[in-house]
C-alpha cells in the first residue's frame, strides 16, 4: 500500500512540474509585433542614411545626405519623414512614411496586418496630387521585415495620374530593434517583370541605427 501511495505522489509530483513548465513557457511574439516594436525603440530619434541602389532614375540622389526621423508615434500609428539634400544645399521635407496596424489585415487578431502609407506634401504644407499612396501586408512577414503591395486606391491614384508604371510597387521595410548589433533601417521600392512591371526597378535606402544624429525640422505640412 505504501509502495502504491509513493507511486502516485511521484506521479503527481512529475504532472505538476510538466504543468508549471508550461505554464512558464514564452508566448512567441508574433512577426508583426516584433516589426512594431523594434521601430517604436526608435521613436523619437533621428538616422543618417544614403542610396544603396544603382538604378539610372536615381542618379541625382546619388551621394545626397539623408534623414530618416522616428517623429511620432502611438499604439496605431508611427510616422518617420525622410529628409533629401538636394545638389543646391536646400532640403526637401516633402516624404513622410506613415505605418499604421490594420485591423483588416490578413491575419486574426485585433492588431493583425500593417500599412504603409507615404505622406507627400508641398513646400507650402498642400498635399502633392500624388500622395497617401502604397499597400497592406499581404502576409505575416518577418520581424525584422515587411512587404507591402501596392493596393487598389494606389492603383487607381498611378492611372489616374498617368504612372502606370507603378500598378506593381511592392515597398519593404526592414527595422532592427535599438539594442541590436550593427541595428539598420531600410527602405525599399521594387518592381519586377515577373510580377507585371514593364522594366525592373529598385530604389533603396539604408541608414544606420547605431549613431543617432539631431532630429531635422518638422517634415513641409507638419
Amino acid at each position: 500500500m505504501r509502495s502504491v501511495l509513493r507511486s502516485s505522489a511521484a506521479a503527481c509530483a512529475i504532472l505538476a512540474l510538466a504543468a508549471c513548465g508550461q505554464q512558464s513557457a514564452p508566448a512567441e511574439t508574433a512577426p508583426q509585433d516584433a516589426f512594431w516594436a523594434a521601430l517604436s525603440s526608435h521613436c523619437g530619434k533621428a538616422f543618417n542614411g544614403r542610396l544603396t541602389s544603382q538604378d539610372a532614375a536615381d542618379a541625382d540622389m546619388a551621394g545626397s545626405a539623408m534623414v530618416m526621423h522616428v517623429r511620432e508615434c502611438s499604439d496605431t500609428s508611427i510616422s518617420v519623414p525622410f529628409h533629401i539634400q538636394e545638389a543646391d544645399g536646400e532640403w526637401n521635407r516633402s516624404r513622410t512614411w506613415v505605418v499604421t496596424r490594420n485591423g483588416d489585415g490578413p491575419n486574426t487578431g485585433p492588431n493583425t496586418g500593417l500599412r504603409l502609407k507615404h505622406d507627400h506634401r508641398h513646400k507650402d504644407g498642400e498635399p502633392d496630387a500624388v500622395t497617401m499612396y502604397g499597400g497592406d501586408t499581404a502576409d505575416a512577414g518577418e520581424a525584422g521585415a515587411q512587404q507591402f503591395p501596392v493596393d487598389q486606391f494606389s492603383i487607381d491614384m498611378f492611372k489616374r495620374e498617368g504612372l502606370d508604371v507603378s500598378v506593381t510597387n511592392v515597398w519593404r521595410v526592414e527595422v532592427d530593434p535599438a539594442d541590436a548589433e550593427n541595428a539598420q533601417f531600410a527602405y525599399q521600392l521594387k518592381r519586377t517583370v515577373e510580377g507585371g512591371a514593364p522594366e525592373p526597378r529598385l530604389f533603396r535606402v539604408e541608414f544606420d541605427l547605431t549613431n543617432p544624429v539631431e532630429p531635422p525640422p518638422a517634415p513641409w505640412g507638419f
